[in-house]
């Protein structure tokens, strides 16, 4: 049984949004090929990798992506692509194109939940792909008619799991106060931080990555009748183990990102361990989970998790259709799949979910959440 003794948190509202220009995934292997100069085995190799996600598209804030060179408008249009865009010229990109997507993000949330700006109480904002301050908090509270008193939370370059901190917080907040509405916003840019390097990690990464936002609305009532997600416990496990295979550094020409094909036999792990001491503190046993919000970091860690967990392909559905569709937008995916599976599940009252995502560290971030009010 549930433990009543405590406040519940709700995710009443998923929002989401992407940016406008969509790309074929073996079109942007082409921008790629060519911006690396890579000979005819070379490409070939590249498009293979490409194939190989399980990705058919991506959207990026970057029209460059979709063009030949000449007709780039944020890559120079010089045959090395230099001088390459430094980090300087890379965050003016991402202060122009982060708040606007993450305002769509949000009012798609609010508008589902037929909540007015001026109810939010709590801005909790997350992102690893930009930096500024005054930042993203204060432009989206004059953007979207908050009030000034708005309390405000930025977690920053926390990388794919970082959602998790931002539900975390948003569940104590109005654990503490039951009239508190939190909005939590995740938006990546990963598509600006593109690297012309050849080496196996940059090469994954130019493979993965997409741009998008997402944003959930948590309060600690629920309207009733209406389906909600309740977060019902959280835990997080990090793998020592791993902590050279993922990682994402600053440099002076944009964010790397190092991904190594270590990562998924690194998870095997920790996964089905820190998925008992959820189940345990729950209350509950294993065999009552059966539903799963896991985070696409690739196709191969999805397959991996299944193995671990002894789950299907079919039971990780939301996580291969997010990655099929829109990729790897780091921090902002877990959402959308969550978003994918309550939309297919809003009629299962009491189903159990398990939710979790990956990054730096190495870190596994986890979740159990509850369908409620069907």
């Amino acid at each position: 049984m549930t433990n009543r003794t405590q406040q519940v948190a709700y995710i009443t509202s998923v929002g989401t949004a992407t940016p406008p220009n969509k790309f074929d995934q073996l079109r942007i292997a082409e921008f790629m090929a060519n911006a690396l100069h890579l000979d005819e085995a070379g490409q070939r190799r590249l498009r293979a990798l490409y194939r190989s996600t399980r990705i058919q598209q991506r959207y990026s804030v970057l029209a460059d992506y979709g063009q030949q060179r000449g007709g780039f408008t944020f890559f120079p249009n010089s045959p090395d692509l230099e001088p390459f865009p430094t980090v300087s010229h890379r965050m003016q990109l991402y202060r122009e194109h982060a708040v606007p997507l993450a305002e769509k993000a949000i009012r798609d949330c609010l508008r589902q939940r037929q909540v007015p700006p001026q109810s939010i109480t709590h801005l909790i904002t997350v992102s690893c792909t930009g930096m500024y301050a005054p930042g993203p908090d204060i432009e989206l509270i004059e953007r979207l008619g908050l009030r000034t008193s708005t309390n405000r939370i930025a977690i920053n370059f926390m990388g794919c799991y970082g959602a998790f901190n931002g539900m975390k917080a948003a569940a104590a907040i109005v654990r503490a106060d039951p009239d508190a509405k939190v909005l939590v916003v995740c938006t990546e840019l990963c598509t600006i931080h593109f690297q012309k390097k050849n080496e196996e990690d940059h090469l994954l990464a130019n493979a993965l990555f997409a741009d998008g936002s997402a944003a959930i609305l948590v309060e600690g009532e629920r309207e009733p009748g209406v389906p909600a997600l309740e977060l019902a416990q959280f835990a997080c496990e990090v793998l020592p183990d791993g902590q050279d295979d993922m990682a994402w550094h600053i440099s002076d020409f944009g964010f790397e990102m190092r991904l190594t094909s270590r990562v998924p036999d690194v998870l095997k792990t920790g996964i089905h361990t820190v998925l008992e001491r959820l189940v345990e503190a729950q209350g509950i046993s294993r065999d009552e989970v059966k539903l799963y919000a896991i985070h696409p970091g690739g196709r191969r860690i999805l397959e991996v998790i299944e193995q671990v967990l002894g789950i299907c392909a079919c039971d990780n559905a939301p996580a291969y259709e997010v990655l099929r569709e829109y990729g790897n937008m780091s921090s902002v995916t877990i959402l959308f799949v969550l978003k994918k599976l309550w939309e297919s599940n809003r009629k299962a009252d009491g189903s159990w979910i398990f939710s979790s995502a990956f990054g730096p560290g190495l870190t596994a971030e986890t979740a159990l959440l509850r369908v409620v009010g069907a």
